[in-house]
């Protein structure tokens, strides 16, 4: 039975030093009860006060690694219900499907896209993480066969899919060291998948016709020794699926049902034909609550939208979505492109990115950290003003590559044209447009 706030301050140190990032100790245990922080985050907690506290600082999701090195992917480790109560913690893994009994061509291709398809946004890579391969053929050896290519052809996180537990056998020792998913555990081989697992300290799915069915198996499979489990409530309908999704995490994090506790797997490439429906249906359970999402290709219209959806719903909403700060180099400028600087939040970022390419006139961008806030925000708070601003661009390597020394600033703030100018003796400050969408017009004008 899980602890009480106050229980659980009775066992923490007690210094209030806020290295958890909270101010008071008895603030941490609060959260700690809420299942809203992890014990881990107190530096000085005694090995003795461990031990009492792990079930109550235990994520009500448990958290488990699928695959290794840069690429293994984490999932579950989630706390609440929605995102603006605290945050989302570990993003959904998207999955691609290849059977044995596919032709090469299709498995080459799908392998190649699950490589290839990657993209840059914020300064992060966006990219699917996991190859999901189905034994659909019963034969071992063809299976094996396959995993083998999948591991010597990619870097992604593998799922292994068969009800037979002697294909799998055969499949985890073809892709040795590689951390795979094991899919599925039933209530008819259970035992055996179980064995396999603990074996190889490889995490298993859980697959049943029902959410009774799944805590049933969660908890005999515990029993056995394996922790890391994922769920597959057998649902094939978006509406079945979806509600069994809310449910599974209600459970979890408002209830405290230890047997649904784990991130979930859903299928839908087995709920459509049609890729574009798949790909709405993928939506909604990276909103709710998939923890893989299994697709049968990825295809550039539709894994992109998927990615940045992602993206943004796992992003922290009470820190902005922010871009590196830095110099971008728009089209290929010169030594007489124009100079232009903005704040590090990343909308205003690609608002400004994309109309100084649309202008088609080359330019040099200064990026500069506002903490991820807008330039009227930021300018507002202090945080875009000529004495910050200046310093920044003194530091800047852009004036090595130029030969004027003009600086276009955003029209909100024109107000610190003239301490720019102190800022920047020599310089000329000019101020741009107050709206990005002008800025085509303005930069056809430019002259160095």
């Amino acid at each position: 039975m899980a602890l009480t706030g106050i229980q659980i301050f009775k066992l923490l140190p007690k210094t209030n030093c806020g290295k958890c990032g909270v101010p008071t100790c008895l603030a941490f245990a609060m959260n700690l009860a809420a299942g809203k922080a992890e014990l881990a985050k107190c530096p000085d907690v005694s090995e003795e006060a461990k031990a009492q506290l792990k079930e109550a600082s235990a994520p009500p999701i448990r958290p488990l690694t699928i695959g290794t090195g840069v690429r293994a992917l984490k999932i579950g480790g989630e706390t609440v219900m929605f995102r603006h109560e605290k945050r989302f913690e570990n993003p959904p893994g998207l999955a691609v499907l290849v059977t044995d009994s596919m032709s090469e061509a299709d498995i080459d291709g799908r392998l190649a896209r699950a490589n290839l398809l990657r993209y840059e946004r914020v300064g992060l890579t966006l990219r699917p993480e996991l190859i999901a391969v189905k034994d659909t053929s019963g034969a071992a050896a063809k299976f094996a066969a396959l995993v083998s290519k999948v591991a010597n052809e990619t870097d992604c996180g593998i799922v292994l899919m068969s009800s037979n537990p002697d294909n799998l056998a055969a499949a985890i020792n073809a892709c040795t060291g590689r951390n795979p998913l094991l899919y599925a555990a039933t209530k008819d081989n259970w035992e055996k998948v179980a064995a396999l697992g603990k074996a190889n300290s490889c995490p298993v799915a859980v697959k049943g016709s029902s959410i009774d069915e799944v805590a049933d198996l969660t908890a005999k499979l515990n029993q056995a020794g394996v922790n890391d489990l994922v769920i597959d409530t057998g649902s094939r309908s978006l509406k079945q699926a979806f509600q069994d999704q809310i449910v599974t995490r209600a459970s979890a994090l408002n209830k405290k049902f230890r047997p649904l506790g784990f991130p979930t797997i859903v299928f839908p490439c087995e709920m459509t034909k049609e890729p574009m429906m798949e790909a709405v249906f993928a939506s909604v359970f990276i909103a709710k609550y998939g923890g893989i999402i299994v697709l049968s290709d990825f295809q550039g219209e539709s894994l992109f939208p998927l990615l940045v959806e992602r993206m943004n719903i796992y992003t922290d909403p009470q820190r902005p979505l922010a871009t590196t700060q830095g110099v971008y180099e728009i089209g290929k400028p010169t030594e007489e492109s124009p100079v232009l600087i903005t704040t590090n939040f990343s909308l205003t970022y690609f608002l400004v990115s994309g109309y100084i390419e649309t202008s088609k006139v080359p330019a040099y961008l200064l990026v500069m950290d506002t903490e991820g806030l807008s330039v009227m925000t930021a300018w507002a708070a202090g945080k875009f003003v000529a004495d910050a601003i200046g310093p920044f661009v003194k530091k800047s390597d852009v004036w090595n590559k130029t030969k004027h020394k003009k600086l276009v600033i955003p029209g909100y703030a024109a107000a610190e044209s003239g301490g720019l100018e102190e800022e920047l003796a020599g310089w000329e400050i000019v101020v741009g447009p107050r709206e990005g969408a002008l800025l085509p017009a303005y930069l056809k004008t430019w002259k160095a």
